[in-house]
């Protein structure tokens, strides 16, 4: 009743609550709450600025991801790269993780960053129906319920990884080849990034403006909602990616990672079965001045339209 009233109380100052999307692994506080006790179950927190895992504080109990550091390739030039199956499984292992374990995933950041991680177990054969995803993060968390400040540690975990799944990546070689060069009819690719990214306004972390010639551009984080942070309705998330058709095979990018993760995740959602991450995305390509960009909001243009 409590909770019920509050509720209400929330609604009438932000509105009507806006429709969810379907997926099963997308879980609220209210299941979250029920089942945190529960034996195996790992709650795995990955914030924007790590930093106010401390300060702000987390939901009891969850372990601390730091997003670049555990998310990517400590090892390459690229940071972002995908990390290797070793050093994940050691992640995973270290975060008290083992093959039975019950993941709940959140972010601070309407699922962007959980995306991330939420991939590299797929990208690596953990069982993702053992997966859950907290839509609305922190808020929907932290708006009946105590945040904590005390850091969190488990004992080590065993859980085993599979080698990387080849059919959910690609390199900058089969861009290249596929779409700048061959422009295979069969194959799409998508830049997730905002649209001043994509249109080179913008030129945040990297040297060069602009997209990828041929690359379209659907903002994934556009399938949110900004202050719920939850994911919007499935119909929504169908009209976003409406002009995507699904017999193609879909290489998604953008900067460092996130924002392609929460597009994979839509567009597995939706149906898509041939879905593909560039690994390193935009981080290698708009820092690596002999690879071809195009600026202005078309997919191709100057050389390129020809």
């Amino acid at each position: 009743m409590f909770r019920s009233i509050n509720l209400l109380l929330l609604v009438a100052v932000l509105g009507a609550a806006p429709a969810h999307a379907a997926p099963a692994y997308l879980v609220n506080a209210d299941w979250l709450a029920e089942h945190i006790e529960d034996d195996n179950l790992v709650v795995l927190e990955v914030r924007y600025h790590p930093h106010r895992y401390f300060t702000v504080g987390h939901i009891p109990g969850a372990v601390q991801v730091q997003r670049f550091k555990d998310l990517g390739d400590n090892t390459a030039n690229l940071l972002m790269r995908f990390p290797s199956k070793d050093a994940f499984q050691a992640t995973l292992r270290r975060w008290g993780i083992s093959d039975d374990s019950t993941l709940v995933l959140y972010d601070d950041s309407r699922t962007a960053l959980a995306s991330r991680l939420y991939f590299l177990l797929a990208l690596y054969g953990f069982p993702m129906e053992q997966v859950k995803l907290l839509d609305g993060g922190t808020v929907e968390w932290s708006a009946f319920n105590e945040l904590s400040q005390e850091p969190v540690t488990r004992e080590p975990g065993n859980v085993t990884l599979k080698e990387a799944d080849a059919a959910l990546l690609v390199e900058w070689t089969d861009v290249y080849d596929d779409v700048v060069s061959r422009r295979d009819p069969g194959v799409v690719l998508l830049d997730a990034r905002p649209r001043d990214m994509y249109t080179g306004k913008a030129i945040r972390h990297s040297i060069s403006g602009g997209h990828i010639p041929g690359a379209g551009n659907v903002v994934s984080l556009d399938g949110t909602d900004a202050q719920a942070q939850i994911w919007r309705d499935d119909d929504a998330l169908a009209t976003l990616y409406e002009d995507l058709s699904k017999d193609k095979t879909i290489y998604v990018y953008c900067h460092d990672g996130f924002r392609m993760s929460l597009a994979w995740m839509q567009l597995r959602h939706l149906g898509y079965e041939d879905v593909r991450l560039y690994n390193g995305g935009w981080s290698h390509l708009g820092n690596t001045l002999t690879l071809p960009v195009v600026e202005g909001e078309e997919p191709l243009g100057g050389d390129f339209a020809l």
